[in-house]
């Protein structure tokens, strides 16, 4: 008897048999696929929603560091160069220094590559009394802010002067009735009153604003200023002002540099919390994903086992009463001259068939399936995604290797089988 014919024989005999070995293969194959998606798609669709979330979160961060930037250029300049030899307790008594500098100094700290500051702007300030209304007011020549040559143009902090114009704090145009466009005299030369601001509550109030080419010759101090602003760029690190000093310093070693704590404290404050929020909340994300990613590995770890354990007993359950069933058949074969190593292939041929069977139908069902739950228990996400063609061929090929090692051993008991005992009995 050859051995394909035995082998089919086999298996049309004991079709019923034969399916339930196959469905334990599919059912088996089906399972290990359904892991393995669940698990893949799990871990892709929390990379998209944390890639996402680093995305979301950049484009915010970006917007709020600009609205936080905005907010704080409200705040004004903060780091303040002074001449030298200037006194610092006057200027702190005055709110003013006496001492000058040449103008020309903001233009070379603008023509140099500092990185700690920006938004330069050389100003003359001194206080005086405005003769035609008798009051004591605060001058402050400015000019329009000195670009950085090395730097793209930002927006300026306060907006230039017009020459011909004065800009009055609201004390002094509110107390003297003045309003936007009105003409007015100070120190025997013609003004317009270009702007009237907003009471601020400061010293601004009390303040009068000029441009400064003609403050400089109002005061005769062509060329000269009192200080100059800046507003510093390098907010996170430990000792700003430390890092400020150094730069500046070797560009313009004849001048001193203060800074306005609260005003540089609040800006720093603001950008690093608003960086280490985000951060934290990635971070958050990413632990939780890693957390929940590990319980799913070590439940696959304990689930995938178990079902391969599961098939192969039923296999060999099934391959055991097979043999059991048809001890009478193994006997006559025996008996007419069939050798054992016959039987031992035909058995384990028909595991192996069953295995690999079992194994296409639980690809097909699980294919077919897929697409109808893909979007509920998947996240929407392909096929080949989460399952590749590699595994798929690796399936159809340990599947019926397993199924042999179940069969195995009752296969060899129907192979071993002694014809002449088995026939005694029957």
């Amino acid at each position: 008897m050859k051995l394909s014919r035995l082998i089919l024989r086999e298996i049309v005999h004991r079709k019923t048999n034969f399916f339930l070995a196959m469905l334990g293969a599919a059912l088996a194959v089906v399972c290990v696929l359904a892991t393995l998606a669940a698990m893949r798609s799990y871990d892709l669709n929390s990379d998209l929603i944390i890639a996402k979330m680093e995305a979301d979160t950049q484009k915010e961060m970006k917007k709020l560091e600009d609205d936080i930037r905005k907010t704080m250029k409200g705040l004004g300049f903060n780091i303040y160069i002074f001449p030298k030899d200037q006194d610092m307790s006057e200027v702190y008594e005055q709110g003013y220094a006496s001492k000058t500098m040449p103008e020309e100094y903001a233009t070379k700290l603008a023509n140099s590559k500092i990185v700690t500051v920006n938004h330069l702007l050389p100003s003359l300030t001194q206080k005086l009394e405005w003769p035609e209304k008798k009051r004591t007011v605060i001058l402050i020549g400015v000019r329009g802010e000195v670009p950085l040559a090395h730097r793209d143009p930002k927006s300026p902090l306060i907006d230039p002067v017009k020459k011909g114009e004065l800009v009055l704090g609201y004390e002094l145009h509110r107390s003297l009735g003045l309003k936007e466009g009105d003409e007015l005299v100070f120190k025997g030369k013609k003004f317009k009153l270009g702007k009237a601001h907003p009471e601020r509550g400061t010293k601004d109030d009390i303040t009068m604003w000029m441009n400064l080419s003609e403050c400089q010759e109002l005061l005769d101090k062509k060329g000269r200023i009192n200080a100059i602003q800046a507003l510093e760029c390098n907010c996170a690190t430990l000792d700003r002002l430390g890092e400020i000093r150094a730069e500046l310093m070797q560009i313009l070693p004849d001048t001193q540099i203060t800074e306005t704590g609260s005003t540089a404290l609040a800006r720093a404050e603001s950008r690093t919390k608003a960086k280490a929020t985000a951060k934290k909340q990635i971070a958050s994300a990413k632990a939780h994903r890693q957390q929940a990613s590990a319980e799913r590995e070590r439940f696959a770890g304990i689930l995938l086992p178990i079902v391969l354990l599961f098939s192969m007993a039923w296999v060999a359950m099934l391959a055991f009463m097979n043999v059991r069933e048809r001890v009478t058949e193994i006997g006559v074969m025996r008996a007419i001259g069939v050798k054992a190593q016959i039987i031992l292939t035909a058995f384990l041929s028909r595991a192996v068939l069953a295995g690999f069977l079992g194994a296409v139908v639980g690809l097909l069902i699980f294919a077919l399936s897929y697409f109808l739950v893909k979007a509920r228990f998947f996240h929407d996400l392909a096929m080949g995604e989460v399952i590749s063609i590699n595994e798929c061929i690796l399936l159809l090929v340990v599947a019926p290797i397993l199924a042999a090692v179940s069969a195995w051993l009752p296969s060899l008991m129907a192979a071993q089988k002694d014809p002449a005992d088995v026939l005694r009995h029957d």
